[in-house]
């Protein structure tokens, strides 16, 4: 069970090398083409990107699980690059499925460190939320813009010290953390443009998606598209919470001042909390003050639009059945030696539970005609009788398939029939 589970988690991570490279190109185009559309467009499709860069490996590795190991799908990946290594039996994808408990093992160690660092980024969430509140007089301002923003939670105002820019924490019962230094440094009608910003974030949750961000960010750390759709998503939050903070006040330079006294202070990013100093500030105070169109950068756009091509091709290769690849691996099968082969020894604990049922194995000859890598295809329903038929496979002896008289590694299947007599 734990090495099915390896191999399936292994092969996940390693296909969504190519699946995120594939969703970040497209998401790079698109992005392109509606650079001159609203920031909510972009936004909705950045995180549309991200949430497929999430489900995808999930459905995958859920067909994998259900298929007692990698699947057909690691099969068919496994195939082909051992094809693309023409037939070499220490070619990469057999390097890569000894390699797979190693991946596996370093992912599970960085996503379990950055998520240590996430549960510490709430911890501070959760002291912060402890600060004073701030005069009534804030309390009635951030009331009155609540109920001008449709928010009819209470929102309650903080004023944190050792803060350096405004953040909004919480989704149920939204609080906005004001510096001190702000609140003593910066005139009352550019604080209330910053509070427009923070209560723009509390109107649309966007603190439950930037923690669904973070939880992406910690399982696919390795990708750096999930990176930057990532960064896109902040970036396009932004600009949304900037225009709504803008139309509330019917002054975008009021916000474009407040953003430029704000970039004076020096502020450090909580990723877990959402902060008014999020994005490039000088892009977003010239795109308050001086709005345009945006020319299209074919330069930038050309790498992604290569990768995107070059991604549709893969997808296409691989989506290809595994049959027409067969002939390529072996046209000539591979044969048993079962003069070789010793019987598998039956599990004292499913003898004495009289488990019975049958096995399908899908395993791999390599051209010394040995078996280099087994999976279940079709489980028996007991883990412990699938394991002794993989064990048992492991001591057969084949000839090696071939393909125009040459020893190639190919795939066949086998049942094992668990019977008491």
């Amino acid at each position: 069970m734990t090495a099915s589970l390896v191999d399936s988690i292994g092969w996940t991570l390693l296909h969504f090398s190519w699946q995120g490279l594939l969703i970040g190109s497209t998401c790079a185009v698109l992005l392109a083409l509606m650079r001159n559309t609203r920031p909510e467009y972009r936004y909705n499709l950045a995180c549309a990107a991200l949430l497929a860069c999430v489900l995808w490996p999930a459905a995958e590795l859920a067909l994998r699980l259900h298929d007692g190991g990698a699947g057909a799908a690691a099969m068919g990946f496994s195939d082909r690059m051992s094809a693309a290594a023409r037939g070499a039996d220490a070619g990469l994808a057999a390097w890569l499925q000894d390699q797979l408990l190693w991946i596996v093992g370093f992912w599970s160690v960085c996503a379990a460190l950055l998520a240590l660092r996430m549960a510490a980024g709430l911890a501070w969430i959760g002291q912060a939320a402890g600060a004073p509140l701030a005069g009534p007089e804030w309390q009635a301002r951030a009331a009155r813009m609540a109920a001008a923003f449709g928010v009819t939670r209470p929102v309650r105002v903080r004023v944190v010290e050792n803060l350096d820019s405004p953040l909004t924490i919480g989704a149920l019962r939204p609080l906005v953390l004001m510096p001190a230094s702000l609140m003593s440094g910066m005139p009352a009608e550019l604080l209330e443009a910053l509070l427009a910003h923070e209560m723009a974030h509390v109107r649309r949750f966007d603190y439950l998606v930037n923690l669904g961000q973070n939880a992406a960010e910690i399982l696919l750390f390795y990708h750096p598209a999930v990176w930057w759709i990532s960064g896109r998503i902040r970036i396009e939050r932004e600009q949304i919470a900037d225009d709504l903070a803008a139309r509330h006040l019917g002054e975008p330079r009021r916000l474009a001042r407040a953003l430029s006294e704000l970039e004076r202070f020096q502020f450090s990013s909580h990723h877990l909390a959402v902060a008014a100093a999020g994005g490039d500030l000088v892009a977003r105070v010239r795109r308050l003050v001086k709005p345009g169109r945006q020319a299209l950068d074919w330069k930038a756009a050309l790498p992604a639009l290569g990768l995107a091509a070059a991604c549709v091709s893969l997808v296409a290769h691989a989506g290809a059945g595994r049959a027409s690849l067969e002939p390529l691996l072996a046209s000539v099968k591979p044969v048993a030696d079962f003069s070789s082969c010793a019987k598998p020894l039956w599990p004292q604990a499913s003898l004495q539970a009289e488990h019975t049922g049958t096995v399908t194995l899908s395993f791999k000859i390599g051209t010394d005609g040995r078996v280099a890598a087994s999976r279940v295809k079709q489980s028996s329903g007991h883990v412990l009788l699938d394991e002794a038929a993989r064990e048992g496979i492991v001591k057969c002896r084949f000839s090696a398939g071939t393909h125009k008289g040459k020893p190639v590694p190919s795939w066949m299947d086998m049942q094992y029939v668990w019977s008491l007599e």
